[in-house]
């Protein structure tokens, strides 16, 4: 009888598993990404612009007129791109999660913040799953992008898919895939980055990998969900650790009087060995500033100390105020105060040429300025305006007339638009935390 029972659960998983590859194949396969951030957009389009049928699931609606409106909010998506797809009808976006009823494959792309605690908060995840749940009728794949910790689709995904009677491998089908997106990089999109893809059986894998072989340019499929989930962690925690060894570089240079933009430069033409990471005022964006700890958080769980990922954290969390004490002995050598002194912050996303401030250390900065009473205002000409410490400050139009005016000006996002010969020219102080000014000198100019 268990014999008979165990030939029919194979025959149906084959059968299953056959049509699902055949509606890929042949793009008929109606395809699902819930989250529609810097993350799920971009694949949307990219699963559409290879012919598929794409509905987008978020519970912010504004986010769901702009796509049904062909409106891009997302830097790596252009209108036109969008609008396209969205007038073609191949992209359409909705705030029901009963679309998932008709979806073959799911992709999820909710994000995954941190706690005050810095506990991992997986209430997005946890939901957007519970609403699949809802929904889920066999043959469906469902792969989790979300970076998260290792075991977060076996341990908390999948006993919620299964709550529906449903068995993974057997009546649907479930993978991890980390999104590895970098917002803003012109080179690596999503559609050429690797997909690294694990799924919880080995023909979970597969349907998984097959389907993104579709519309992205390599995948890279590995023997579990968990070893999925750990390549994104190793690879932000990676960054993490190295962005810290040149900030502690960076103040340990400036105490023995030593250019550590200058070192870098120089280390960078071995050709073998080193990999060069640069100092800065803090760590901003979702991932490396959060990833490492969804990794420290597990590990101690399970009764290891990673004293190297908790020191690069520490010193990457310092930043933003060494930057502000490094304002302040600016300034006193000039004979001002950091209180009432006037300060011009250039740029306040976390990184050059986006609009993202998620995380940003910049904020941080002028936060701390503010709090030292400091008059500062910034200038980011893809932010217009940012709340701060419960003020909203607009962003000011960078002229000669602005620079002159400041008592320091603080580079601390390199955005390629900024005029830099007419900054180090105009400005009576300027503290360079991006090496954005390394074609200048002056006593005017000083490092990070």
């Amino acid at each position: 009888m268990e014999l008979y029972e165990e030939t029919l659960d194979e025959n149906r998983m084959n059968s299953l598993r056959q049509d699902l590859e055949r509606k890929i194949r042949d793009r008929s396969a109606k395809l699902g990404v819930i989250g529609l951030g810097y993350v799920g957009l971009p694949l949307a389009v990219e699963m559409a612009h290879k012919g598929f049928r794409v509905t987008g699931i978020d519970i912010d609606g504004s986010k769901v007129e702009s796509v049904n409106a062909g409106i891009s909010y997302v830097l790596d998506v252009s209108n036109e791109s969008l609008r396209s797809n969205a007038v073609n009808g191949s992209i359409r976006a909705t705030q029901s999660f009963a679309a998932v009823e008709s979806l073959d494959a799911i992709s999820i792309c909710v994000p995954t913040p941190l706690r005050k605690t810095k506990d991992p908060d997986l209430s997005y995840i946890i939901a957007a799953v519970e609403a699949v749940h809802n929904h889920l009728t066999p043959g469906k794949l469902i792969v989790l992008e979300s970076t998260t910790y290792p075991g977060t689709t076996r341990e908390v995904v999948l006993p919620i898919l299964e709550k529906s009677g449903l068995k993974v491998g057997r009546d649907f089908f479930l993978a991890f895939s980390p999104e590895r997106v970098d917002p803003g990089n012109k080179a690596f999109t999503t559609r050429n980055i690797p997909k690294v893809i694990g799924g919880m059986t080995p023909g979970c894998t597969e349907i998984a990998t097959l389907l993104y072989q579709q519309f992205l340019e390599r995948t890279v499929p590995v023997s579990s969900p968990e070893s999925a989930e750990m390549v994104k962690l190793l690879e932000n925690t990676f960054r993490s650790v190295n962005i810290a060894l040149a900030n502690e570089m960076a103040r340990m240079c400036r105490k023995f009087h030593i250019n550590v933009w200058e070192v870098i430069e120089a280390a960078k033409t071995k050709p073998f060995g080193f990999m060069p990471f640069y100092p800065g005022p803090g760590l901003g964006g979702h991932c490396i500033p959060v990833d490492p700890y969804y990794l420290t958080w597990k590990a101690k769980i399970n009764g290891f100390e990673p004293r190297l990922i908790e020191m690069a954290a520490i010193i990457n969390s310092q930043m933003p105020g060494f930057t502000v004490s490094r304002i302040a002995d600016a300034l006193n050598r000039n004979k001002k105060s950091l209180n009432g002194s006037r300060i011009l912050a250039l740029g306040i996303a976390y990184k050059c040429d986006v609009s993202d401030i998620r995380e940003s250390p910049a904020l941080e900065v002028v936060r701390g300025l503010t709090e030292k009473g400091a008059k500062v205002s910034y200038s980011d000409p893809y932010v217009s305006r940012v709340e701060i410490g419960g003020e909203v400050l607009v962003s000011a139009d960078l002229t000669p007339q602005l620079v002159q005016s400041m008592d320091c000006v603080v580079v601390l996002t390199d955005h390629s638009v900024f005029d830099y010969p007419m900054i180090a020219a105009e400005s009576s102080l300027v503290l360079d935390c991006r090496n954005a000014l390394r074609n200048f000198s002056g006593a005017n100019i000083l490092s990070l």
